[in-house]
């Protein structure tokens, strides 16, 4: 996908009223310069929500939720970030630019959604005219109210049904090849891929079309669900069945529960359980683990409660660990041999299935137990192989309250890793060496200055690269000099967008925790102590270069250039 210029976007998010567009979604109340409210990603009581006006950016010092104006469409109104763009670009009066629309937007995109369409309302009409496939749908207790509001169609016998329907030309035919409708054989014969079996559509996060899944009506009639094909519009390892209509009946989703097949997930939703969604016939994976938990905050998996089950189950686990930022949650509900959401749903209701969701194991019981299932944790040994076994998972889980929780488990179960809860031990030497002294300890003068470019970035204007303080060996110059740089590269960037810039990196906490303080003065107090704190900056990097001349001409290893610029430098000091 083609990169929106960061210039356009720095515009955009300038122009974009970041009170304005939370406030349509949230309830806001002033509070001096910035605004609060109860945050709308996790339940709390109590306003930890901000949203800053002129930093142009919202953060929550419960769950850690931030960002900026398209972060807060991505995640609340759960578009993807070039929608979230295009949405923000709309009410702003802009337009994205040509070149990376045409190269983010296949050229034949909206006839291949077209295509899909129109094979889904044939579908539906299909269905209309098939007793045999509405029978199929009675006896599984599906109503009309659900079969229309998740599309459900019936694809006819025969192998030429949708292609003489569709395919009046080797274009459109072609189209439908392309979208996965059509199977072509050794002859290069092109016929229907799915044929006499019940049609589920499967949508984007847009609502539209993108591919199909296929349930035949007899069990015997080869494989019990047909899939469409990888194809440009679909990807199985990144969508998920039924998140579309979660959407739809959601404003903030409660939860979502994974199931494994498309019946699952209508009846689920026919008896009022109506936060379901099915993988793709394909393992959990790291794509739908994200997709998950940008849409909640609560995850709960079922599975049957067997060798198979339990191996999917651990699959899942895998993919969302790296992903579980405090405030997230999973589950794993294991169902009783021989059931099936369906089936149990429809005998128990929706209370007797929200009953057994209580009782879901929580991930880190599963994962202590699954791991420890064949260890006797009575001897060192067996101790030591579950330590082994745990550490590079539990190193891939995100720093915070979750992760230590974690560690803290494993050292309960084993005794490894007691010592690591001391203060003082075990820091990473990266982490001490780098960036930020912006996180511990008195306010330096290199965290000073990063404080204060991040409560007004227009500040980093006032100096001209290159910056003579770049090579002052004190904790954090770094990332003020990247900072700098940034600012000098992108004048209009905004505090949001800033930080966008270090997402992912070891810096970005402290980063964060900078930017929310709000500093005592005005602007132009704040360019006074900018300069002064930067002028300081400059005279440690004049008295750390005289210090390395003087130790280098004590040994007698001067040359002809080290000569003149100690004595510009001692000159220069005594100015």
């Amino acid at each position: 996908m083609a990169r929106i210029p960061d210039a356009f976007i720095d515009d955009l998010l300038a122009r974009s009223d970041l009170v304005e567009i939370i406030g349509a979604r949230v309830p806001l109340k002033k509070q001096g310069r910035e605004y609060s409210a109860r945050c709308p990603f996790h339940d709390e009581r109590s306003p930890s929500f901000t949203v800053s006006p002129t930093k142009q950016f919202y953060h929550c010092f419960g769950c850690g939720a931030h960002g900026t104006a398209i972060s807060f469409l991505m995640n609340y109104d759960r578009l993807e970030f070039l929608d979230a763009v295009e949405e923000l670009a709309k009410r702003a009066g802009m337009e994205v630019p040509r070149d990376t629309q045409q190269r983010n937007t296949n050229p034949d995109g909206q006839d291949l959604y077209a295509a899909l369409d129109a094979s889904a309302r044939f579908f539906q009409k299909q269905l209309a005219t098939s007793a045999k496939a509405q029978a199929y749908l009675d006896g599984r207790g599906v109503d009309a109210v659900t079969r229309e509001r998740f599309g459900i169609g019936y694809a006819p016998d025969g192998f030429n049904a949708l292609r003489d329907a569709l395919g009046s030309d080797e274009r459109r035919l072609k189209l439908l090849e392309r979208a996965g409708m059509m199977s072509r054989n050794d002859t290069g014969r092109v016929y229907d891929k799915f044929r006499d079996r019940v049609m589920f559509p499967i949508h984007d996060r847009r609502g539209r079309t993108i591919a199909f899944g296929g349930r035949v009506l007899d069990k015997d009639d080869g494989p019990k669900y047909l899939n469409s094909p990888e194809t440009e519009l679909f990807h199985k390892g990144r969508e998920l069945y039924g998140l579309w209509q979660v959407r739809q009946a959601h404003n903030k989703i409660p939860r979502l529960i994974v199931v494994e097949g498309y019946m699952d997930v209508v009846a689920l939703f026919q008896h009022g359980v109506d936060t379901a969604v099915a993988t793709l016939g394909t393992a959990t994976t790291p794509d739908h683990a994200e997709l998950l938990f940008r849409n909640a905050p609560d995850v709960y998996f079922c599975f049957d409660g067997d060798r198979a089950g339990r191996g999917a189950a651990w699959k899942a686990v895998e993919s969302v660990l790296p992903r579980m930022k405090d405030g997230r949650q999973a589950f794993f509900l294991f169902l009783p041999e021989g059931e099936d959401p369906d089936s149990l749903v429809r005998q128990e209701g929706q209370a007797g299935f929200d009953a057994r969701l209580q009782q879901a194991t929580p991930l880190s019981q599963f994962f202590f137990d699954s791991l420890a299932a064949d260890v006797n944790l009575s001897t060192l040994e067996g101790k030591g192989r579950l330590a082994e076994r745990a550490k590079p998972f539990l190193a891939q889980i995100p720093d915070g309250a979750f992760g230590d929780l974690m560690k803290q488990r494993l050292t309960e179960l084993t005794g490894v890793g007691a010592r690591a809860s001391s203060p003082d031990t075990h820091v990473p030497a990266q982490r001490a060496r780098s960036a930020a002294a912006p996180s511990t300890g008195k306010r330096s003068i290199v965290r000073s200055v990063i404080a204060l470019l991040l409560q007004h970035p227009p500040l980093g204007v006032e100096l001209q690269p290159p910056y003579r303080f770049a090579s002052l060996r004190q904790p954090g110059v770094p990332l003020l000099v990247e900072l700098l740089q940034l600012v000098d590269q992108r004048p209009d960037i905004a505090t949001g967008m800033l930080l966008a810039h270090f997402e992912g990196r070891e810096e970005h906490g402290a980063l964060q925790k900078l930017a929310t303080q709000t500093l005592p003065g005005d602007e132009a107090s704040w360019l006074r102590e900018f300069m002064d704190a930067t002028a300081q900056l400059e005279r440690q990097t004049l008295v750390q270069r005289l210090d390395e001349l003087q130790a280098k001409q004590r040994e007698q290893r001067l040359d002809e250039g080290d000569k003149q610029e100690l004595r510009a430098l001692l000159q220069a000091r005594l100015a």
